[in-house]
């Protein structure tokens, strides 16, 4: 048979009689996506610039460096760099042998929303109001008090781009537009919070969208009634979305906007948030995969849009680019053989009673987060920090790197991390606060301390396990304490009574008093979560599921 891309220039066919299975896997591995892309972008405009370029009249970058976060969604830590022997991700393999590893990095929160503001911020969801996830009726927002770092490096002489996942309000002046963005490309919130015409992997199953107005077919949480939307800009341009053309949507995205920057003789920063690896899981559309492949599948195709922007980076020479590769969470564990791996940091304590130790608890797994930076020629290959960082850590350093100063008015949370990154130091946080997500507790409350090696709970139980269990809310006055050097799969607390657990008792509560003090006296924000059906994406009423589709 013969098979055609669509959505790129018929310069890309493949022609081919029969597509085996092992063909098939062979495509994804060298990223299909990244053929796709560069076969149309290698038609003449980019020639013609090259070739300027190489004629004496090249741009004339300013030294500040170009910045690429890269965030996964719903990423286990064990999904990357344990075993040596899987190709599973080679584009990401190859991030960490140029680049530097950071093993002991933490999410800001243990779910979407939270996480994702405390990263562009650099502050916990207590200060910047942000303490549990948005709705798709939500018509507020990250406050528009907070500072993303892209609306400080846009204000410093930045060009600023996002591609995919925001889920920090999408109504007015809360849409990534108005938040320090340029342009955007992406969608308002989870993948999961509406429908499409050909659903993904998920737990469970979700049926395909309306079709008809008067259907309300509701199965296990999933709405047939209003479609998943895609944004350009502030336009929706396609509503359902194609899950299984989104990667190479953003990929294409991605060279575009690089090569923008270029033109514009710009220094850049671009934020892609994947949808990788959040439910419904989605892959290459040239494979044919069962449930159970499914999550690798899809982490094959999350590598080769990571791949496709490391090649874009390089074929418009733009070598003096930072990318910090991580992620918003650990694996949602109810979804079962559709979530990832926490590796060894299992949590034992909270599953051997029952209840999830992943996404939305403060346990390794739902925190610890693979990390990756590189940098050509400023960052020592092949080199792994264990100290303890957070993803709001981000927010400091790369603004240290722009030489840009965060606005004086408030407290920040995360630190400059530039005596790691380029120095090797592995000096990082004494203590780190872990937030609740969405389990046991109150949002936002600061329940879970890291104190060096050790951890200490204020509150456990409350998130749903792989079967359905949730674990019973429990308090701990004097807190569990945990030896994460002897004990990483938090299963057996220190004894109360031992010497080892009153000494860290007592810096434990210290640092929390410090911080809880800080918070209570700073500059801090306060979400607006109100809810209203009006503010739900719709490009189109009139029609089921609210479809329509771009002209273009």
């Amino acid at each position: 048979m013969t098979l055609r891309t669509s959505g790129v220039s018929n310069c890309c066919v493949l022609e081919e009689s029969v597509l085996t299975s092992d063909l098939a896997f062979q495509m994804a591995e060298a990223g299909v996506c990244v053929l796709l892309l560069f076969c149309s972008l290698f038609s003449g405009l980019v020639y013609y610039i090259n070739f300027f370029f190489e004629n004496g009249d090249k741009i004339k970058m300013k030294e500040r460096p170009n910045f690429i976060i890269i965030l996964a969604d719903d990423i286990g830590w064990g999904d990357l760099w344990t075993n040596e022997f899987d190709n599973t991700t080679p584009w990401l393999n190859m991030l960490k042998v140029e680049g530097k590893r950071f093993t002991d990095f933490h999410s800001p929160a243990s779910t979407c929303s939270p996480s994702r503001a405390a990263l562009l911020t650099g502050r916990h969801g207590l200060r910047n109001g942000v303490t549990h996830n948005f709705a798709k009726g939500s018509i507020g927002g990250l406050p528009l008090n907070e500072t993303t770092f892209a609306q400080l490096l846009h204000d410093a002489g930045y060009y600023t781009a996002m591609i995919g996942k925001w889920h920090l309000g999408h109504s007015g002046p809360y849409h990534p537009i108005h938040r320090g963005f340029e342009y955007y490309l992406g969608i308002p919130y989870s993948n999961d919070m509406g429908c499409t015409d050909k659903p993904g992997f998920d737990l469970p199953s979700c049926f395909p969208c309306a079709q008809s107005k008067h259907s309300s077919r509701k199965d296990g949480g999933c709405d047939t009634k209003i479609a998943l939307p895609l944004f350009e800009n502030q336009s929706i341009v396609e509503q359902p979305l194609d899950l299984w053309d989104l990667t190479e949507k953003y990929a294409k995205a991605v060279a575009t906007q690089i090569l923008t920057a270029r033109n514009r003789r710009q220094p850049f920063l671009l934020y892609v948030a994947l949808a990788h690896m959040h439910v419904p899981l989605f892959h290459n559309r040239f494979l044919n995969v069962t449930a159970k492949e499914a999550y690798s599948a899809s982490l094959r195709d999350m590598d080769s849009l990571v791949g496709s922007i490391k090649l874009a980076t390089e074929a418009f020479s733009m070598k003096n680019t930072l990318i910090w590769f991580t992620g918003d969470n650990g694996p949602w564990e109810q979804k079962c053989e559709f979530a990832g791996s926490v590796g060894p940091f299992l949590g034992k304590w909270q599953t051997s009673k029952g209840g999830g130790s992943a996404k939305r608890t403060t346990w390794e797994g739902g925190h610890r987060v693979p990390s990756v930076v590189i940098w050509p020629g400023h960052i020592s290959p092949n080199t792994t920090s264990n100290a303890l960082l957070s993803g709001m850590d981000i927010f400091s350093t790369i603004l240290s790197l722009a030489g840009v100063d965060p606005p004086s008015d408030r407290h920040y949370d995360g630190i400059d991390i530039t005596h790691i990154v380029l120095h090797g130091s592995d000096t990082g946080h004494k203590s780190l606060m872990h937030p609740n997500s969405g389990a046991a507790g109150q949002f936002g409350d600061l329940q879970t301390v890291r104190l060096g090696h050790y951890k200490a709970f204020y509150i456990t139980g409350g998130a749903e396990a792989c079967g359905g269990g949730s674990g019973k809310q429990e308090l701990h006055d004097p807190p569990l304490i945990f030896n994460l050097n002897k004990d990483e799969a938090e299963g057996s607390p220190l004894d109360p009574a031992s010497e080892e657990y009153q000494l860290v008792l007592k810096e434990v509560e210290r640092e929390r008093e410090v911080l809880l003090w800080d918070i209570a006296t700073d500059n801090v924000s306060t979400a607006d979560y109100t809810v209203s059906q009006s503010a739900v994406p719709c490009c189109q009423p009139q029609n089921p599921a609210c479809r329509c589709h771009s002209p273009h």
